[in-house]
């Protein structure tokens, strides 16, 4: 039995664009990996909406990805892999951050996640790297446009470069979800069911060579 962390944001929590609730289990895109994995993987879902990598959310700074990961590896040790899909937040305004920048934040947490589960359980899972999906290009439309400007879509597209670059320098392995997993028309930043779909099917052939 192989456990594997799913660590992310809204679009991992399963937020549900046409209501603002949340997915059921078998829609989102790790309720449908669980099932394509079969009995072998337990499957932790982490996602929280709102997640940063590193930087703290000036209202809600308890959204900072970084200061909770530790204590979720702690609690679901032993763990033996990784699937990590954050960044999207960080293209917020607020933030002023380049795709450079919040690359170089998810490579602060793969270093975290290497250093810390050697030290506390001895081995240091497989970790996949996520390029987030892209912004839409009616963001400014969008009932989540007061957080994000139209320079968010060009930013986005920029990650599947930036997040290789850390993914090849931390020894991890990458993906780029934006190809199989387009943002909704409704808010051009969360899933749909196809897209959590085509996520998991995806996400389900990377693990499968791990």
């Amino acid at each position: 039995m192989k456990t594997m962390l799913c660590y992310g944001d809204s679009n991992t929590y399963g937020y549900d664009p046409s209501n603002g609730f949340r997915y059921p289990a078998d829609v989102r895109w790790t309720g449908v990996l669980r099932k394509l994995l079969g009995p072998d993987y337990t499957l932790v879902e982490e996602g929280c909406n709102g997640r940063t990598t590193v930087f703290d959310d000036p209202l809600e700074g308890w959204k900072n990805g970084l200061d909770y990961l530790k204590p979720c590896l702690n609690s679901h040790k032993p763990i033996d892999i990784v699937v990590m899909m954050l960044g999207s937040n960080d293209l917020k305004d607020c933030f002023h951050a380049s795709a450079a920048d919040i690359a170089d934040g998810a490579g602060v947490l793969v270093k975290t996640i290497q250093e810390f589960t050697q030290l506390k359980q001895g081995c240091v899972p497989k970790i996949v790297l996520v390029s987030p999906p892209h912004i839409g290009p009616g963001i400014e439309d969008s009932p989540f446009s007061y957080a994000f400007d139209d320079t968010a879509i060009e930013r986005s597209h920029r990650f599947s470069e930036e997040y290789k670059r850390v993914a090849d320098a931390c020894g991890c392995v990458f993906f780029d979800a934006a190809p199989v997993a387009p943002p909704s028309k409704l808010d051009s930043l969360h899933l749909m069911p196809d897209s959590h779909k085509s996520l998991a099917e995806a996400l389900a052939r990377v693990i499968e060579t791990l």
